[in-house]
């Protein structure tokens, strides 16, 4: 049996939707011949396979390091799942959109109270100038709404992708929830 390659990938966001899905809990056992964890933050791997099957991807786009990921990602990924709202539609972190970039790194690096004030210009990658969810900068399969999706949801998304079914998430899952 061919188990299907699965990435999960987290982009500017919380976190909350890789919590989400460990809270599948024992029903991951139920999957787990089925499928190859190849790539997340889950696991030690550095760099994102060649050929993944399926990629869930959360958090929204939000540098130039975010979008050269999810750029390659999209490339190496045979269906890609925008999980959450921030990777369906920018949600919490697109909130500096309304003030911009350059002001909200001013007010975390040069305000005056700061021992010696600077705007980083290494190993923090440059913010773009707006937030945008997933599906604006590549071509999203599956959207799968919540903050963060209900653990239930995950794992029927999962289980129908498993099952070679598109998933219709009509009355399975809201925004915000």
């Amino acid at each position: 049996m061919t188990r299907t390659r699965l990435a999960t990938v987290w982009l500017d966001g919380c976190s909350g939707c890789h919590m989400s899905f460990l809270d599948i809990d024992e029903r991951l056992l139920e999957v787990a011949d089925q499928i190859e964890l190849v790539y997340s933050p889950l696991v030690d791997r550095k760099e994102f396979p060649d050929e993944v099957d399926v990629t869930l991807v959360e958090g929204a786009v939000s540098n130039e390091e975010d979008l050269e990921k999810i750029r390659h990602i999209r490339q190496h990924t045979r269906i890609l799942v925008s999980l959450g709202d921030c990777a369906v539609t920018g949600n919490v972190p697109s909130l500096r959109n309304t003030v911009g970039a350059q002001s909200v790194l001013q007010r975390a690096y040069l305000d005056p109270q700061l021992i010696n004030p600077q705007i980083p210009d290494q190993v923090i990658p440059r913010l773009l100038p707006v937030v945008r969810p997933v599906h604006s900068v590549v071509n999203v399969d599956v959207y799968v709404p919540g903050c963060p999706p209900h653990a239930d949801v995950i794992f029927w998304v999962l289980t129908e992708l498993l099952a070679g079914r598109v998933p219709d998430l009509s009355g399975r899952s809201r925004f915000g929830a």
